[in-house]
């Protein structure tokens, strides 16, 4: 077998697979390897150190299948885990391997849409008590104004295969009604968990049509093109015979069915035990 050197995509369960999507449709002719960790997911309401733990054992696993660069496809895992794994553990374990999240693409970019400079963010309990996007969005947009809003019911609802039920609208206009009540110069709301743009259409019909919803596949994608354009030396390692693998912790039978509505396509996922 010839040696693969992929690129390494990581969620606790499906999410990620939304921002996988978008990156391999920008970037088709690269090698990828996708982890969900279903067995453990999910993580939005595990401590910090759980979700690092977690996280980086399976970045190890990533590694050890020949991954140089793996991406924190899950807002959870690049809110309390990137930072320790970026700069304590890499140094210990490979100074040539670069894990990425998906917070700081979306943070460059965020202000962009909004005119008022008043941004939601909607996401997991533990990406919204991090505070990660208020730092990071101060950091790109200084003075910018930043309404968080924790929608702990939105992942269950998908996971669950019910949002497209009546409960699915009731939570979700809970939450925007919540998030909207925080400011009314809301005009553009960043969905932070990358569950959630399976509720887009829901999102989207009880919201004013001046405030723009932004998803984040196509932002990471995009920036991930651009990071490999600047860093020839992780780019001229990444094999590209445009082959995908999929592996879950959990049941791959039940991943595969459930993972489609994410990806758009049908998956066949191997089953890892970590």
């Amino acid at each position: 077998m010839s040696h693969s050197s992929p690129i390494g995509i990581f969620d606790s369960g499906y999410g990620g697979l939304t921002v996988f999507k978008s990156i391999r449709k920008l970037l088709p002719q690269y090698d990828y390897i996708y982890l969900g960790d279903n067995a453990r997911a999910p993580y939005g309401h595990r401590s910090f150190a759980t979700v690092h733990e977690y996280t980086l054992e399976c970045v190890e696993w990533f590694f050890e299948m020949g991954c140089p660069l793996v991406i924190l496809a899950c807002n959870t895992a690049s809110a309390k885990a990137l930072r320790t794994i970026q700069r304590q553990d890499l140094p210990l374990i490979d100074r040539s391997r670069r894990v990425l999240g998906v917070i700081r693409p979306s943070a460059e970019v965020i202000g962009n849409y909004t005119k008022t400079g008043h941004v939601g963010i909607l996401g997991t309990q533990g990406t919204i008590a991090s505070g990660s996007y208020l730092i990071e969005i101060e950091r790109f947009f200084p003075g910018y104004k930043v309404h968080q809003l924790a929608c702990p019911m939105w992942v269950p609802l998908i996971e669950n295969n019910a949002y497209n039920g009546p409960g699915a609208d009731y939570f979700v206009k809970k939450y925007l009604d919540e998030l909207l009540a925080m400011s009314p110069s809301i005009d553009t709301i960043l969905l932070a968990c990358t569950h959630y743009p399976l509720l887009m259409d829901k999102i989207k019909s009880y919201l004013p049509s001046h405030i723009r919803v932004i998803a984040q596949g196509d932002i990471v994608a995009t920036s991930l093109a651009s990071y490999l354009d600047r860093h020839p030396e992780i780019q001229l390692n990444l094999t590209q015979q445009s082959i995908t693998r999929f592996f879950t912790t959990d049941d791959p039978a039940d991943f595969n069915e459930n993972a489609s509505i994410f990806f758009g396509e049908p998956i066949q996922a191997y089953q890892l035990s970590l």
